[in-house]
């Protein structure tokens, strides 16, 4: 007897044409939390459609349009999708919520606080998980605002040719007027993402939907037999097919990352009742009108709409870009807020644009240094084909560490065997891991380019921490325990009236500041605080826990003011928050005493000579420390301290 042929069938080619159950609304999410949802979480991954499946075809992927390929590759696509986005990151890794909030530094917070103090190689390791995660987010954020408005304006190219030579002064001006955009805010634009969104969202179901109406048989590549069978046949060759199939995932991290802004169960259900059913319909969409002419490759996207509605599709393609862009700026300057408050960086300007969303910042630096990065790329690079070749790496780099870190979750929080926890994320991190590889064959092609950005970044951060770490001991080597200073202090000196205060970062030790102005001054204010602003491992602190008071006697008191990693610092307002503790504030007799440390070059330096300037050259850099707490310059007094590092 025969064996059996498990040869998937070929759909024949069509003649070329003219032209939490996951499945109910989340019953506590408002439509308008998945609207919103839908214009901030999924522009990324919503505009791949503009150049993945074009991609997988192009630039010696030896990927030919034959129906038997094209299956293949949208089997992959359809199981990647299913695998990496909604199985992996909807239905696993966003239950790792840190009290709500999302992203690469909520995972490894929850397997830090899973160690409960123990397992200090492990915890040093989920560390620097995070540090590159972190690292590889910055790599990614430069690339995606280019390639997806380039994609979107080389539309034009499809309506008229003789529009190709306008598609890079058209994108450096919808891109540079973003950036500019942004030190005045984006909440009311913010409105309009959603619905634009949701339009975009449902015309790539209809379009794709038109097109498979065509060649139904497309839908013969759900099988995964299909995908199985362009990889034994392809070989090792698939890796270059799979350097753009990955570009269908790209984004998916946003999910989790931006999971504190519209809650779980909103994002799931946009992604399972709309988002996944309208890129998936798109994607088997342009696999049919493919197969039916292997020459539109270059072009399928907007061969997917009648000649002469191909300009409104550039418009709207347009529009769902900035959309994209916009998330991603957004994004960097809230993972920058938090990485700052949770010393990762060094302290920057924070411009609150909004009176009502905390959410709503904008950080002048990093805005400025990401748009000459963006302008960069499509000068130098020219088309979001070229630019295709630089996408992913950073992509899949972050995934597989959301994969390490999500298995120190489950066994740690979860609770999970660790062959259970190890068998099911590993398995899940196989595709990521094939990506990983098929990108890192481009690095000559452009791949080079995020992971330059990430060294980059994670260097500085490194250096930040390091340098950071050594001035704090510096500071602490002979500095005197508190209460050891008040038992020795027979003789109290001259008393003025008024307050001060002194931000330490330790308040159980007497500040170098205090030491210095009663040393110049030989006097003390009537009532002395110790203040000491620490940043907790949560997003934001209640209001009620936001002050610890100790009264020392003779006038002195600390106070530990608490702030989550997504809030912003105010020193006044938590001195106002100390009333109820007995403690009386009055603004305009208070005098805050600020340390600031003046670093100069060692010959024989423990960070080694390129950390050393480079960590000097941040710290002058840096914020100053009166700004960054918004505590009034005409009450603030700054007493230096040399430090050779």
């Amino acid at each position: 007897m025969a064996a059996a042929d498990t040869t998937p069938p070929v759909p024949p080619a069509t003649p070329a044409t003219n032209g939490s159950n996951g499945h109910h609304a989340p019953g506590g999410a408002a439509a308008g939390l998945v609207v919103g949802a839908l214009g901030v979480v999924f522009g990324d991954i919503g505009t791949s459609p503009l150049y993945a499946l074009r991609e997988t075809f192009l630039h010696d992927s030896a990927m030919a349009p034959t129906p038997e390929h094209v299956l293949g590759v949208l089997s992959v696509l359809f199981w990647a999708v299913t695998l990496t986005v909604t199985i992996k990151y909807v239905t696993l890794i966003m239950r790792a919520d840190n009290k709500g909030e999302g992203g690469v530094l909520a995972l490894a917070t929850l397997a830090t606080r899973g160690l409960n103090g123990h397992g200090r190689t492990v915890r040093r390791a989920i560390t620097v998980l995070a540090v590159v995660g972190l690292a590889l987010f910055y790599g990614d954020a430069i690339i995606t605002p280019a390639v997806s408005v380039m994609g979107a304006v080389e539309g034009l190219s499809a309506a008229a040719p003789a529009f190709t030579p306008f598609v890079v002064p058209l994108s450096l001006a919808i891109l540079i007027g973003l950036f500019f955009l942004q030190a005045r805010g984006t909440a009311d634009v913010g409105r309009l993402f959603g619905p634009v969104m949701l339009v975009w969202f449902i015309v790539l179901g209809v379009l794709g939907l038109w097109q498979i109406a065509k060649n139904p048989a497309v839908l013969y590549a759900i099988n995964p037999l299909y995908a199985v069978k362009l990889i034994s046949d392809q070989g090792l060759g698939v890796f270059w097919a799979f350097g753009s199939i990955v570009l269908v995932v790209t984004g998916a991290e946003a999910l989790y990352a931006d999971m504190g802004h519209f809650g779980r169960r909103p994002i799931r259900f946009a992604w399972l009742s709309l988002v996944m059913p309208g890129l998936l319909l798109n994607y088997f969409g342009q696999g049919a009108m493919i197969i039916a002419d292997p020459t539109i490759v270059p072009q399928v996207f907007f061969e997917l709409v009648p000649k002469d509605y191909i300009l409104g599709l550039v418009a709207l393609s347009t529009l769902a870009a900035i959309i994209a862009s916009q998330a991603v700026i957004t994004g960097v300057f809230s993972l920058t807020r938090q990485a700052i408050q949770l010393g990762y960086l060094p302290r920057m300007e924070i411009v609150y644009t909004s009176e009502t969303s905390i959410g709503q910042i904008y950080i002048p630096r990093v805005n400025w240094i990401l748009m000459g990065g963006v302008v960069a790329l499509v000068v130098g690079f020219g088309s979001s084909g070229a630019l295709a070749g630089a996408y992913g790496l950073a992509v899949t780099g972050a995934m597989l560490v959301d994969a390490a870190l999500a298995t120190a979750v489950a066994i740690l929080v979860w609770r999970w065997s660790w062959p259970l926890a190890v068998g099911v994320f590993g398995l899940l991190a196989v595709p990521d891991l094939a990506f990983f590889i098929a990108n890192a064959l481009k690095i000559p092609d452009g791949g080079w380019l995020p992971l330059t950005v990430a060294a980059f970044v994670y260097f500085t951060i490194t250096t930040w921490r390091r340098g950071r770490r050594f001035v704090a001991t510096e500071l602490s080597e002979g500095s005197l325990p508190l209460r050891q200073f008040l038992e020795r202090m027979e003789r109290a000196p001259n008393r003025v009236t008024g307050t001060a205060v002194f931000l330490t970062a330790d308040a159980t030790h007497t500040p170098a500041a205090f030491l210095h102005n009663l040393k110049h001054n030989k006097v003390m204010h009537e009532r002395i605080i110790i203040l000491q602003v620490e940043t907790m491992d949560v997003p934001r602190v209640p209001d009620a826990s936001r002050v610890e008071v100790d009264r020392l006697g003779k006038g002195f008191h600390t106070v530990i003011a608490r702030y989550g990693f997504t809030e912003q610092p105010d020193v006044p307002a938590a001195l106002r928050a100390c009333r109820s503790h007995g403690i009386a504030y009055d603004e305009m007799e208070t005098s805050f005493f600020l340390g600031r440390e003046t670093l100069v070059p060692a010959q024989r330096s423990t960070l080694g000579k390129l950390r050393r300037d480079w960590f000097i050259s941040l710290s002058h850099s840096a914020s100053a420390t009166k700004t960054f707490f918004r505590i009034p310059p005409n009450r603030a007094i700054e007493l230096g301290n040399q430090i050779q590092v």
